[in-house]
């Protein structure tokens, strides 16, 4: 029968005849028991002939019940009612009875010779007028001495040994506790049987698997799914959640003691610093197969001190991590690994309309607003649920109200947990980021990386691949650049909270509206660094006007890329500042005449005259500069003049 440890409130009940064991035996075995993380109870203060009914409730509420026959126990005849007591309800139940006979035979217990017929000599006399409940003493005595138990003489060995044996008979009845998983789940058995393949669970070799993947895509869920499904094959198990928040709040020190003491089932151990931290875990656990998952890993330092090396574990161990990091796992040697991927758009839809509909039947009315949603979430089993809990019980006005509020605006509880990924970055690879997901989302990746180096001055491949590992960016089979809608809108969030009543005061800017407002009303300020502006949706747009008086006032403007939008007039002034300058439909032959272009790395001016004085002094300029900047601004015009072929064949 498999009992679940937690439908108790002790795992163990002692009970012993005090004036034999208490300060001895029966105090060192509660002690072991407690140390091992057994929750015991020990019947040390009972006196008289009648039970407590508060006694009783907690023999009902414990699992396992060890009784301490010694020499002197018969003549108690309250051991003897709790004995009976507990009989009765345990072998009724089905429970655990655990007889140690600490010092006496087992024999004179079950026959009552000895010092227990001495005993049973003065309660014949004394229940002379109730001898039915001498006679269930009897019985009861019998019983137990009957069922599997221990017994300890002196003389037979040391008596820490004993009690350890009985300890780990204890431990061994305990069913594997299950984690919490999630209240509702959709796609997990196909990802826990993937893991599961990964882990080869029939190899004696110490193998290890990296979880990864973007915040809320369900990393957590699936490795305590493995923990629950595997982890009665080991012989010590941990589950460490939240290893970064916890690290940061405790340190690591405490998180290697609560591994050791969940590991050995030994309570307040205390190693004082991680080097000897370290060495206590090598120590303990490099015999034992062991289960050890750490949870949310963000840092090498931790795994150093948590999982140093797998020599530290013994034959068919396995440790899985869980990490928003794909390559500070593969730096510390964690080869095998498994993405978890976004839900596909059936499993979505389920857990949405779960969550949602609380009945599992789904209103027709709701089919396209359900669409639009698990589009929006991109398959991000916590956005879903975040999304779910806030339109359960809406009208279908209210849905489309909050999607459109959502979509500008990300709840805050989801932008907390994508956010976790972007404040792991250094400032450079922020920067990245944001350019990314405000500006060049579907930009093919070369043109992103010509862009960025034209920005910045050099090569950032290497931020790209850091976004890319932290799964905050996708490059697609096509090599386009294509951030998720959710990580998307939490870049521009950030941006936006810059400055949330004056876009003037963003570092970026995307939108029209606010495009249209800085530039129409020359609020532009230091603050931006990069303007994007693409109308290839708009039909039938207004002309924007622009005379670009503002351009001093915006001395770190950096990049500027307009793209089918129609213009009433050409600036009269450019920003010196322009790195990037690509402007289709441009509304002149010719660019400022102040206009000082030495700064610029790539220009795309498809409309205007064919090698104009400008475009002339572009060319004259880069040979100036140093032979690859001067081969790059080659290849930038070759791409030009080639724009310009393309332009007369388009028609606007």
């Amino acid at each position: 029968m498999a009992n679940q440890r937690s439908s108790f409130t002790y795992d163990v009940f002692i009970t012993f005849f005090g004036d034999d064991t208490r300060y001895g035996f029966a105090g060192n075995l509660w002690k072991s028991l407690s140390n091992r993380g057994i929750n015991t109870f020990v019947d040390d203060h009972s006196k008289g002939d009648e039970i407590a009914s508060t006694l009783l409730n907690v023999i009902n509420e414990s699992r396992i019940a060890i009784i301490v026959f010694s020499n002197n126990y018969a003549f108690s005849s309250f051991c003897l009612q709790l004995l009976v007591y507990i009989l009765d309800t345990f072998l009724l139940n089905h429970r655990f009875i655990f007889p140690v006979f600490y010092d006496v035979d087992p024999a004179i217990v079950r026959y009552q010779t000895g010092t227990y017929a001495e005993a049973f000599s003065k309660h014949d006399k004394k229940f002379k007028y109730d001898k039915d409940k001498v006679k269930k003493w009897r019985k009861a005595l019998y019983q137990v001495a009957n069922l599997s138990g221990f017994h300890f003489k002196h003389g037979d060995g040391y008596e820490f040994e004993f009690i350890e044996r009985i300890v780990e008979e204890v431990s061994s009845n305990f069913d594997l506790v299950p984690v919490h998983i999630a209240n509702y789940t959709v796609g997990l058995e196909s990802r826990l049987e993937e893991v599961c393949l990964l882990l080869e669970l029939g190899s004696k070799q110490v193998l290890t698997v990296r979880i990864y993947g973007v915040g809320g895509i369900g990393k957590t869920i699936l490795a305590r799914a493995v923990y629950n499904k595997i982890g009665d094959q080991f012989e010590a198990l941990c589950f460490l959640p939240n290893v970064s928040e916890n690290s940061n709040m405790h340190g690591l020190v405490h998180l290697q003691n609560r591994l050791l003491s969940e590991m050995v089932g030994l309570k307040d151990i205390q190693s004082g610093n991680a080097g000897r931290g370290v060495s206590g875990i090598k120590y303990r656990l490099r015999r034992k197969k062991v289960l050890l998952i750490l949870d949310n890993v963000d840092t090498l330092e931790q795994l150093e001190i948590l999982v140093g090396g797998l020599d530290w574990f013994g034959p068919g161990s396995r440790v899985i991590i869980t990490s928003r990091d794909k390559h500070l796992l593969a730096f510390h040697g964690f080869e095998r690994r498994y993405e978890v991927q976004e839900l596909n758009h059936v499993d979505a839809l389920e857990l949405l309309s779960h969550r949602v509909f609380k009945q599992g039947i789904v209103d027709p009315n709701y089919t396209e607003l359900l669409s639009r949603v698990v589009t929006y979430a991109s398959g991000i089993p916590l956005a879903l649920e975040v999304i779910g809990s806030n339109l359960s019980g809406k009208s279908v006005d209210q849905w489309k109200h909050t999607l459109d509020r959502f979509e500008r605006n990300p709840p805050n509880n989801i932008q907390n947990i994508l956010q976790i990924s972007f404040d792991d970055l250094d400032q450079e690879e922020k920067n990245v980021f944001l350019d990314i997901t405000c500006c060049f989302k579907g930009y093919e990746l070369t043109d992103v990386v010509d862009i960025l180096r034209a920005r910045y001055g050099q090569d950032m491949k290497n931020h790209i691949e850091v976004l890319i590992d932290k799964s905050l960016i996708h490059i697609s089979l096509d090599g386009k650049v294509t951030p998720r809608p959710l990580i998307e809108n939490m870049g521009k969030k950030i941006v936006i909270d810059e400055s949330p009543s004056d876009p003037g005061r963003r570092s970026r800017l995307w939108f029209r509206e606010d495009i249209v407002q800085v530039l129409k009303n020359n609020k532009g300020t230091s603050n931006i660094e990069i303007i994007h502006l693409d109308s290839s949706l708009i039909e039938n747009e207004e002309a924007i006007e622009w005379d670009g008086e503002d351009s001093e006032e915006m001395p770190n403007l950096r990049i500027l890329i307009i793209r089918k939008c129609h213009f009433s007039k050409a600036p009269k002034y450019l920003p010196n500042s322009l790195k990037v300058l690509e402007w289709w439909r441009y509304p002149s032959e010719e660019l400022p005449s102040d206009f000082d272009s030495k700064k610029l790395v790539i220009c795309k001016l498809p409309n205007m005259g064919f090698m104009s004085p400008d475009l002339t002094e572009f060319l004259q300029v880069s040979i100036s500069f140093s032979p690859w900047s001067f081969m790059l601004k080659i290849i930038h015009l070759i791409f030009f003049l080639l724009s310009i072929h393309m332009f007369e064949s388009f028609k606007f």
